[in-house]
């Protein structure tokens, strides 16, 4: 959750919105380190763990720095919305900020633990996010548990994004992109097939080595 503010939406969304989920504009991100299978069978696992854990820390820092939610961690990924409950009049160009500083931190993050001996893979360690803008249908959809997130295309579309970025890149659909214009103004572009998406994605790609 986002310390900035109160969790009373996300939390008891049912009781403040007095309905189970709405329908909403929404940025979402999907972030996850590359390899992680890969890594956690050449890698100690006392590492690997400190490695996660500093992922997550600093994806949190990033995205509650520009006005997002960490809306679900999932070991070697999260998923976050920008827009909801906060809400941010250019949401898309937070939610690419938010990832442009993620690829910062985390690098720096790798460096300095290689600093101080660690042995690690750097070539093959990094993060890939994918970030997309659209329609979401964002509540509660669990009868027994407060299990507020977001389900729709969007989030969808942006999970494949991300699985298709590799280490230090961020793929920004074109919805997102139009919303972030100076920030994409160097972007390369991408037309990427997606597993489960009926036609071809224009991705426009952001890399950590620009």
């Amino acid at each position: 959750m986002n310390p900035n503010i109160c969790t009373i939406c996300e939390r008891s969304f049912r009781y403040v919105k007095k309905q189970r989920h709405i329908s909403a504009t929404a940025t979402i991100m999907f972030a996850d380190i590359r390899g992680y299978t890969h890594l956690s069978e050449r890698m100690d696992a006392i590492v690997l763990s400190d490695i996660v854990s500093a992922f997550q820390d600093q994806c949190a820092e990033a995205i509650w720095a520009h006005d997002g939610i960490v809306n679900k961690q999932m070991g070697d990924g999260l998923m976050a919305i920008f827009n909801f409950p906060i809400k941010v009049e250019h949401h898309a160009a937070a939610a690419i900020a938010a990832a442009i500083d993620i690829q910062r931190r985390c690098a720096s993050v790798l460096e300095d633990m290689k600093r101080r001996g660690a042995a690690l893979p750097i070539d093959a360690l990094g993060v890939g996010v994918g970030v997309h803008t659209g329609q979401v249908e964002i509540g509660e959809f669990s009868t027994f548990r407060s299990d507020f997130t977001a389900i729709g295309r969007t989030v969808n579309l942006t999970a494949r994004l991300e699985s298709q970025a590799t280490a230090g890149e961020i793929l920004v659909s074109a919805e997102a992109a139009a919303g972030a214009q100076k920030l994409m103004a160097s972007a390369a572009s991408r037309l990427l097939v997606l597993k489960g998406i009926g036609h071809p994605v224009l991705a426009h790609v952001l890399s950590s080595t620009d």
